[in-house]
């Protein structure tokens, strides 16, 4: 059976592409700082990073055919910035050139540029510079916006309209995003996973809504009884830190906000995936946003592995 390495095989997208690998017929092991959860813990094994032990690392992928990276952070916390997460992606190509693994599938985003105006897109732009140099057989995906079930965005505005009397709007909210479902994003990856040549690639759904567009439709769909108000950036920064206050989370950063409001989100090339937000929102206009999903509960409040 064909071995496939998965970092993070229990988050977010990580998951959905464990899933396909193993319903090929792979096998599907995981480097992650997650405990083994869900359905796919008894059929992933696990092994923690151990990015400052590069023999150990190089161990854990000898014999896989493929290596799917989805590792990353959000943001900056406990004192961890993105060069240290930069570096580990380093690391890990390196184990993985050393191991014989065939082939990396780099899990980017959308316009990730060197000269970025903010620290996480400069730093995806770093990591695929370390994709590129690692002299093996490599794809780069790049989402827009991903959503799909369990993700953060999508679900926490939902949760917020249904709750909130009031929901704030940053700026004139003419913005862009261009929503990709994390299943699609999932099928993209696998299906490059298995190829030979070096591809750069965006994945971005067929829809582009500006961002007063996107609340309204996901207001319409759930039902959501708050009221859409137009603020400056700094007032909606202060209301969603005293709702992180209250919810123990961090519900957005000024860097997040500043690339939604430059349109980042939003693929150069046009739509490359075919899931429709709007048939897939009302499809689960029942579920979704009904629990808040907690990032520092996923991501930050974990045992490092």
């Amino acid at each position: 059976m064909v071995l496939d390495v998965v970092t993070g095989a229990f988050g977010f997208t990580g998951s959905r592409i464990a899933e396909r690998l193993l319903a090929g017929g792979r096998e599907v092991r995981t480097i992650s700082r997650r405990p083994a959860a869900g359905p796919l813990a008894a059929r992933v094994a696990v092994q923690p990073y151990g990015f400052s032990q590069p023999d150990e690392l190089r161990e854990r992928l000898v014999g896989a055919d493929a290596l799917y990276i989805t590792y990353w952070m959000r943001f900056p916390r406990a004192g961890v910035t993105f060069e240290p997460i930069v570096e580990n992606v380093r690391r890990l190509v390196a184990a993985a050139s050393q191991a014989g693994v065939r082939r990396l599938v780099y899990i980017s985003v959308s316009n990730a540029e060197l000269d970025a105006s903010t620290a996480y897109f400069r730093a995806k732009a770093q990591a695929e510079e370390a994709v590129r140099a690692a002299g093996l057989s490599y794809a780069i995906v790049r989402p827009t916006l991903l959503y799909g079930e369990g993700d953060i965005l999508i679900n926490n505005m939902a949760w917020t309209l249904r709750r909130l009397p009031v929901f704030g709007i940053p700026g004139d909210g003419r913005y862009r995003v261009q929503p990709v479902y994390v299943d699609d994003v999932a099928d993209l990856a696998v299906e490059l996973g298995a190829g030979s040549e070096n591809v750069e690639l965006e994945a971005a759904g067929p829809d582009v809504l500006d961002y007063n567009e996107l609340v309204g439709l996901v207001k319409t769909t759930v039902g959501g009884r708050a009221k859409l108000v137009h603020l400056p950036v700094d007032v909606v920064l202060a209301a969603t830190g005293l709702m992180g206050f209250f919810l123990r989370d961090v519900v957005l950063t000024r860097d997040e906000l500043r690339e939604l409001m430059e349109s980042l989100l939003v693929a150069a090339g046009g739509p490359t995936r075919p899931t429709r937000f709007a048939e897939w929102l009302e499809s689960r206009a029942e579920t979704v946003g009904r629990r808040w999903s907690s990032e520092l509960g996923r991501n930050y409040r974990l045992p490092r592995g």
